[in-house]
């Protein structure tokens, strides 16, 4: 490390490597789900670096704002008007149209971390909450053959809808298992969805996924203290339940997370980030009318950490952001999180004392 300092491992906080905290994670369902709209439960980059490094045990708080813009059309557009009831089903159209969201949410996850291990591993529990604005507008043509016990007749028509809400979402319940050997950690981790936040089927702009979800997954973390060289990934899987609202069963999600970084002293952190996000099951459902419509997207950017005292406790600031690309049946735009972590902090060892000269 520059310097030649070196960082302790329990020298300072990692992020807060909890789920989802959708859709990581509950943020706006309705701004990117092809799961059922192009939305998806799991908010890709949730995780990053550090997020198999074993944290100070006690409480903590974790606190993020999300921003994200994002736009789609074609069969994107078409769902969204599916799922509203904007094409009955006597309808077959065509969609012109473009759909655009812009959502700002703030994210509380309060965790604690148990000092007894469980399985070998350091065990920690998070309980998530959200509370933001989804504003999504669709504009565009619909064509199409509207068919009646009349017969079959032309159908044209322009919609232009807006639709903005300011509500709380779902809830999202997060457990972990971390384990450590030297420069290698590992960890486990199961999340879902409580569908208690904002949720209506026919409006288009919405702070709750609708449905249960759940979500498990693996990652690694290489972390060198005395280089500060930091690598980490995270697989996993989401398995969503039936929306009972419009009878839609996404299908199942598959979404890796990574992080690289480089501690330029023991408070700096630079690195890059990035996601696949690639659904890899049909959607399904007595309500399902746009067939298999598997999603994608991929995202990278640039990240930037500080770690700080404050008074007994231990403060870390992360600043990452995301630029999206190659998606398929997924709205696409840039996003932020600006995350901020108050944790206990590492235990000073004490200062050998000096033997006692007698002469």
């Amino acid at each position: 490390m520059k310097g030649g300092k070196s960082i302790s491992t329990a020298g300072f906080v990692c992020r807060l490597s909890a789920a989802a905290i959708t859709t990581l994670l509950v943020l706006p369902y309705d701004v990117a789900r092809a799961d059922e709209g192009g939305i998806s439960f799991w908010i890709p980059g949730f995780f990053g670096s550090l997020a198999a490094t074993p944290q100070q045990p006690g409480w903590q708080i974790t606190s993020i704002y999300y921003r994200t813009q994002v736009s789609a059309g074609g069969d994107v557009a078409r769902a969204r008007e599916i799922t509203i009831g904007g094409i009955p089903a006597n309808l077959t159209a065509t969609v012109n149209a473009r759909v655009n969201a812009t959502a700002n949410l703030g994210l509380v996850a309060p965790t604690y971390v148990f000092e007894t291990p469980v399985l070998g591993a350091q065990a920690s529990a998070v309980l998530l909450a959200a509370y933001g604005n989804n504003s999504t507008s669709l504009a565009g043509q619909l064509t199409g053959t509207l068919t009646t016990p009349g017969g079959a007749f032309p159908f044209s028509r322009f919609d232009s809808i807006d639709s903005s809400l300011s509500a709380f979402g779902d809830l999202i319940p997060f457990f972990q298992l971390k384990w450590n050997s030297g420069v290698h950690n590992y960890m486990t981790y199961i999340t879902g969805d409580i569908p208690v936040g904002a949720y209506e089927s026919s409006r288009l702009a919405n702070l709750g996924l609708g449905h249960w979800a759940i979500d498990v997954g693996g990652g690694y973390t290489y972390f060198d203290p005395k280089t500060g060289h930091e690598a980490s990934a995270v697989l996993g899987f989401t398995y969503n339940f039936i929306n009972p609202a419009t009878q839609y069963q996404s299908g199942v999600d598959m979404h890796l997370d990574w992080g690289v970084s480089q501690f330029l002293t023991k408070q700096w952190q630079v690195g890059l980030v990035g996601y696949l996000y690639q659904q890899i099951g049909c959607d399904s459902g007595s309500g399902n009318r746009v067939g298999c419509f598997q999603s994608r997207v991929v995202g990278v950017g640039p990240q930037v950490g500080y770690i700080f005292p404050v008074g007994d406790l231990q403060g870390y600031l992360n600043l990452k952001a995301y630029g999206e690309f190659a998606n398929e049946n997924r709205p696409a735009g840039w996003n932020i999180w600006l995350t901020f972590n108050l944790s206990p902090a590492a235990p000073t060892p004490p200062t050998p004392s000096r033997p006692r000269i007698t002469k």
